[in-house]
């Protein structure tokens, strides 16, 4: 009897709705999620350098924006702030409402490259950096249920807020009177980028060049597609745009950047806080340049301290170096000029970075002025604790109603 074959065994393969198909082979679920990780921070850096291109170019088109409008009468238009006190005011109530310094010293250095006197400049930066201690204090008051806990957070969210008003009544007087930091960045500004400045002015120069041509065709794009308005009303326009930019932008680039390396500054935070304060401020500058926000950082310390984890003491000089780091952004806005403008420019972004640097040298150097902001901060939570209202109070009095009155009768 003869012996069939047996039959052929056939696979089947299959994608899911197409049978005999080969199926692409699968990655393991580890090595997936790896890739998957890897490609979004790929992803997001990508949008952190696009969102750096595109703040350094609404700053250009805030200059050309405010020649246009205000041509020679930049100093007329904003004569209502040649008080420096309403200059102060302003660059409070800009940054408490933008939530954001960055945004206020960035639109002040194209403000100043398209025309804006120094003189009335120099008070608003000086505001801003009261204005971005909001944000903290206002994450301490979700404190509140807990009294030992608000204490003690309150108390870490003020001492910003008393350092802040201490360098602004030390400073601000001083420039009032000599010139100080206006001339101290007047006379960096042109070393570093001066003809007789040597290799750091050839590399100040250079970087400027670089920058400004390649944001110059995407300037030159919102500057077209605004040209069909008349005369003054294209350059205010130029502005609203710019501003609007740079607001979204820098808010991007806080929320991508927090998302990137918040758990490396928060790493950062943890390792440094104790080691001294060099150690404590330098650590405060760097991450605050890591997550481009002073807001983000000191609002890092906020619950540390209320849980206890860090003393008010430890916590202080960390937030002077977030003062610091904050600088950069506008340092980095003053590349979008080059040339004399770009001089300007650099002037007004050194401005921010010199009142940050010698208050922090002068108010934390002498040992009885260093303790001006502990003390108030400590007075201030007592009262706080005892009675809620002054809490709220103080957020609304010293970042809105006050500014707002003096602008308004000054």
């Amino acid at each position: 009897m003869a012996v069939l074959p047996a039959p052929e065994k056939h696979e089947t393969f299959s994608t899911g709705a197409v049978a005999g198909t080969v199926h692409s082979p699968r990655l393991p679920a580890g090595l997936h999620h790896r890739f998957s990780t890897r490609t979004v921070t790929v992803l997001n850096w990508l949008i952190v350098a696009v969102c750096v291109y595109v703040l350094i170019t609404a700053v250009n088109v805030i200059g050309s924006g405010f020649s246009i409008a205000a041509g020679d009468r930049a100093a007329s238009l904003f004569e209502f702030a040649a008080n420096p006190v309403v200059g102060l005011m302003i660059g409070i109530v800009a940054t408490a409402l933008s939530q954001s310094s960055s945004t206020t010293t960035s639109v002040t250095v194209g403000l100043v490259a398209g025309g804006l006197p120094l003189g009335i400049a120099v008070p608003i930066i000086l505001g801003a950096n009261i204005g971005t201690t909001l944000t903290n204090t206002l994450i301490s008051l979700g404190m509140i249920r807990d009294k030992e806990q608000f204490r003690r957070g309150f108390a870490a969210a003020t001492v910003h807020d008393f350092f802040n008003l201490l360098a602004v009544a030390i400073f601000l007087p001083l420039e009032i009177a000599f010139g100080l930091l206006e001339r101290m960045a007047t006379a960096s500004a042109s070393v570093l980028t001066g003809s007789d400045g040597g290799i750091v002015a050839s590399i100040f120069g250079g970087i400027g060049t670089v920058v400004k041509t390649a944001t110059t065709p995407l300037a030159k794009l919102i500057t077209w597609s605004l040209e069909w308005l008349p005369g003054v009303w294209a350059g205010v326009a130029m502005i609203v745009v710019a501003i609007a930019l740079i607001l979204t932008v820098i808010n991007l680039i806080g929320r991508k950047l927090k998302a990137l390396l918040v758990g490396r500054a928060q790493r950062v935070l943890n390792t440094a806080i104790g080691r001294g304060p060099v150690t404590s401020i330098t650590s405060g500058a760097l991450v605050t340049v890591m997550v481009q926000s002073s807001s983000t950082t000191t609002s890092l310390m906020v619950p540390l301290a209320g849980s206890g984890a860090l003393s008010l003491r430890q916590l202080y000089p960390f937030a002077l170096g977030a003062n610091i780091g904050t600088t950069i952004t506008a340092l980095v806005a003053a590349f979008a000029f080059d040339g004399a403008v770009g001089t300007i420019a650099l002037t007004a972004a050194l401005v921010h970075l010199f009142f940050n640097v010698f208050g922090t040298i002068l108010i934390y150097g002498l040992p009885g002025i260093r303790e001006i902001p502990i003390k108030g901060a400590e007075w201030l939570s007592d009262l706080a604790v005892d009675r809620t209202i002054i809490a709220f109070a103080w957020v609304v009095g010293v970042f809105i109603a006050l500014p707002l009155a003096l602008i308004f009768f000054l």
